[in-house]
């Protein structure tokens, strides 16, 4: 018994030898985000031998189920046992392209050179332009259209300008809110990065998806391994057994059990 609390058994040791900790540090600070929506910090690197491939896309928490399979971690007791895990399951309806942006790199990083937007926009996009739509003048983009009506040479000059100067394209993309059974009218917008091949290749790949869907096959494979963005659902202000996962205390504790209580000698005495 005595080896067992010492970490000799498998059993969790006494607390005089082990404490781990609550709650990742991964998420800190625990405060209420400055987003609604997850922000890609770093895209892939780009390989220009690769053909054109979108590198992200949006999608929307349906809910969460659990699945059985057999895990694979050679060394672990688990391994080639079936193991029961926690699985989440997200809605993905096509995104649509609505324009593409340019970037070049400087010493202070990257500087925006140039924007290019679809000749049509969704009402669902348009709805982002605007704090109160039903009481707009819904002019958003009605300027930028003309540029479309005669024969696209200007945009066509912006597009050539991107060619010879940007260094990074990415492609305006929305979501299409109106297909998800929720209240909101309002599509999340994203820039994402287009790699693989020159930039005048990517240039005109993005410009041929303009107006157009863009279905989650288009972009990752079955099986693949992804990085995911998300934020965590807002609890309001919430003690440390909630917010941090610790125990509670036993039922007879006094001045209340949902805290923390020693967590160490005051002093080495």
């Amino acid at each position: 018994e005595e080896e067992q609390a010492r970490g000799g058994g498998g059993a969790m040791s006494h607390r005089k030898f082990e404490h781990p900790r609550h709650g990742s540090l991964g998420f800190l600070p625990r405060k209420r985000c400055r987003r609604g929506k997850g922000k890609i910090k770093s895209f892939p690197r780009d390989d220009k031998s690769k053909p054109c491939h979108f590198t992200a896309f949006m999608g929307y928490k349906a809910g969460m189920t659990h699945i059985t399979r057999e895990a694979d971690r050679p060394g672990s007791k688990l391994h080639k046992k079936e193991t029961c895990e926690a699985v989440t399951i997200l809605e993905v309806p096509p995104m649509i392209v609505v324009g593409l942006v340019g970037y070049v790199e400087t010493p202070q990083g990257l500087r925006a050179l140039n924007t290019v937007w679809a000749e049509h926009l969704n009402d669902e996009m348009k709805r982002r332009f605007y704090k109160n739509w039903y009481k707009s003048k819904k002019k958003a983009f009605t300027k930028y259209t003309k540029k479309y009506a005669d024969g696209k040479k200007e945009v066509e000059a912006e597009l050539e300008q991107l060619k010879a100067q940007a260094d990074v394209i990415r492609a305006i993309c929305h979501t299409q809110i109106r297909k998800l059974p929720l209240g909101q009218k309002k599509a999340h917008c994203m820039e994402i990065q287009i790699n693989g091949g020159t930039t005048a290749q990517k240039v005109d790949y993005a410009y041929g998806f303009f107006e157009k869907p863009v279905p989650i096959d288009a972009v990752f494979e079955q099986n693949e391994n992804l990085d995911t963005v998300g934020i965590t659902k807002g609890r309001g202000t919430e003690g440390v057994v909630t917010r941090w996962g610790v125990s509670r205390l036993p039922r007879k504790t006094h001045r209340g059990l949902r805290k923390v209580a020693c967590i160490g000698s005051w002093h080495p005495s």
